[in-house]
């Protein structure tokens, strides 16, 4: 028979994992799937992600939701910290229900249709939310409507982590996967490219993009990724 814990890994895009000693081995069965070649990770450090956990120091019992699919560095890394595991390949949803047409990304029926099949979660259900670099690739009323639900689904006092390039504005960005290797460091792996959003993520918009919640935080590195750490 198989464990109850492989079973869920093993039911397709959403999945769960409750706390336990941390496992060996490389990316869990519904790792992303984006388009492009793959090159190899490079291991940054990460300020939002050091704040992010640090924000949840000596709790455990937590339920932090990844929207970069299942790696399996992630849930051994979060489920050793105590907490429940949870999550969604989000751009692989995202890509599903929207293609190219960029249009149907203001459409109230398709947007109602993709939180749907992304997000259908019970308000106030996340301790917390890794939306790695998912949020950069939408256009405005899409965008507005998804930070909307993660609104809903943290807790109060919740956390939420999101990855944008800088406001520079380009054609083309990098899709990137997320995987946690200790506290403070991330391992990164380019996964293709996409087209960039028709807006520009400067501080000032993210600030209005996040203006239901309690407060923005912004971290900027060097190699241009602005990591944001909101608060509900």
């Amino acid at each position: 028979m198989l464990s109850e814990r492989l079973k869920s890994f093993l039911r397709g895009p959403r999945s769960s994992a409750e706390p336990g000693p941390a496992a060996n081995g490389g990316g869990g069965p519904n790792s992303s799937s984006r388009p492009g070649p793959g090159a190899a990770p490079e291991t940054r450090q990460s300020r939002g992600l050091d704040q992010f956990f640090s924000s949840f120091r000596d709790q455990t019992g937590l339920s932090i939701l990844d929207l970069g699919g299942a790696h399996q560095e992630n849930i051994n890394f979060i489920t050793s910290l105590g907490h429940k595991f949870y999550s969604e390949d989000f751009l692989r949803i995202f890509q599903e229900t929207f293609g190219e047409d960029i249009a149907d990304q203001s459409n109230p029926g398709r947007i109602h249709y993709f939180l749907r099949r992304s997000l259908e979660y019970e308000d106030d259900q996340f301790d917390g939310v890794l939306a790695w670099d998912a949020l950069e690739y939408m256009e405005p009323a899409l965008l507005a409507a998804t930070a909307d639900r993660l609104l809903r689904i943290l807790k109060p006092k919740g956390y939420l982590l999101a990855i944008f390039h800088s406001a520079e504005r380009k054609q083309i960005v990098p899709c990137y996967t997320f995987r946690i290797q200790d506290l403070r460091t991330l391992r990164v792996s380019r996964q293709g490219e996409r087209a960039a959003a028709q807006q520009l993520f400067n501080n000032r918009s993210l600030e209005k993009l996040f203006q239901k919640f309690e407060s923005v935080k912004f971290f900027l590195a060097r190699d241009s990724l602005r990591e944001v750490i909101v608060r509900k």
